[in-house]
């Protein structure tokens, strides 16, 4: 099958061609690096934001190139992208990567050794002038699978970041970031969280923050919560901003949901007014910061907590020109509740 014929909204998400991977990975990835630039470009992040903002990307992107590879030329199985709300592939993907590698050597052992193909792969187009069959190509396709792919760059359900020194000006001394897939929308968000530390090193305090973050930061929810939450469980810590990016939907022909701008989108695509590479991406930026401290708790066990602020909320469009104007003259209600002007990113031509 081959990308013409995904023509309508209503097509499948199930990715079952060699075709339909290489749309899909191309408009991801083309999609992903104009969003790194946007996001700098436009300050929606500081300069370290940026820099592990595109740490979470390029994992992200990693992990959806390995599944190119793995599902290229497997008749059994296809890859699945999550219908609701998101564009991304569906996080059982990502843990069926993590199951694949826990067994790399086991697999390895068991595929047809490549000396054996390459005789094999000259047989069939050298002396028997045939294809080569795709049964054989999935074989190969499966060693480089098995053999490149490090489980170390795969994009977990939750990836934690360093601890770092906050930049000049910050309202705290230390950042840190994490990513996390959120199960219930399969997309990526990555959140960054300024703190002090009452202290003296903050590395003997590091598997705590770490483990309290890994525990109730690992979902989509009420940001204030969250933040109420990891202030209570760190005596030692004191959170004065939180940060989190929602990444998506991404709204291509793959999507099927309510969204205005997907709706949009698939719409003109199925009466052949834009092409059918055609993209946005949203994006919503949600912060917190503490504005006071107060103490809670006995005489004993007293403990100063953050006294935070309304969560500020701010939702972005990023799209091709082209994209922007069907989405003014479509949905102007929305685009005048954006957080400013849709950002404009360039258009992906697939021939």
């Amino acid at each position: 099958m081959s990308i013409n014929h995904i023509v309508t909204p209503l097509d499948s998400a199930i990715l079952d061609s060699k075709e339909h991977y290489v749309f899909y990975h191309k408009m991801v990835d083309f999609a992903f690096k104009e969003l790194i630039v946007a996001v700098q470009r436009e300050e929606i992040c500081n300069g370290i934001e940026v820099q592990l903002f595109k740490q979470y990307c390029d994992l992200l992107l990693y992990s959806i190139e390995a599944m190119r590879v793995k599902y290229m030329y497997d008749d059994e199985d296809n890859m699945k992208v999550d219908l609701t709300d998101s564009g991304f592939p569906n996080y059982l993907e990502f843990r069926y990567l993590f199951n694949d590698l826990e067994l790399r050597d086991e697999y390895l052992e068991r595929l047809t050794p490549i000396a054996t193909l390459k005789e094999e792969f000259l047989d069939a187009l050298m002396r028997k002038k045939q294809p080569v069959k795709k049964s054989k190509l999935f074989q190969a396709a499966s060693i480089v699978y098995y053999s490149s792919v490090n489980k170390q760059y795969i994009f977990n359900r939750f990836v934690q970041g360093k601890i770092l020194g906050a930049p000049e000006n910050a309202e705290a001394d230390l950042v840190t970031s994490w990513s996390f897939y959120d199960v219930s929308h399969n997309r990526p968000f990555v959140c960054f969280m300024y703190f002090n530390y009452d202290g003296n090193k903050i590395n003997d305090y590091r598997d705590e923050i770490y483990t309290v973050l890994k525990t109730v930061a690992d979902r989509d929810m009420s940001l204030d919560a969250m933040a109420y939450t990891i202030d209570r469980k760190l005596p030692k810590v004191s959170p004065k901003r939180i940060k989190r990016i929602d990444l998506g939907p991404l709204h291509n022909v793959f999507a099927k949901d309510e969204h205005e701008v997907t709706h949009t989108i698939l719409e003109s695509i199925g009466k052949k007014e834009i092409p059918l590479e055609s993209y946005a991406l949203s994006l919503r930026v949600d912060e917190v910061s503490s504005k006071s401290e107060f103490k809670e708790g006995g005489f004993f066990s007293k403990q100063i907590l953050q006294k935070w602020d309304d969560v500020f909320k701010q939702k972005y469009v990023l799209a091709p020109h082209r994209i922007i104007q069907l989405l003014y003259n479509k949905t102007p209600e929305m685009m005048n509740n954006l957080a400013k002007a849709p950002i404009e990113i360039a258009e992906l031509k697939i021939k």
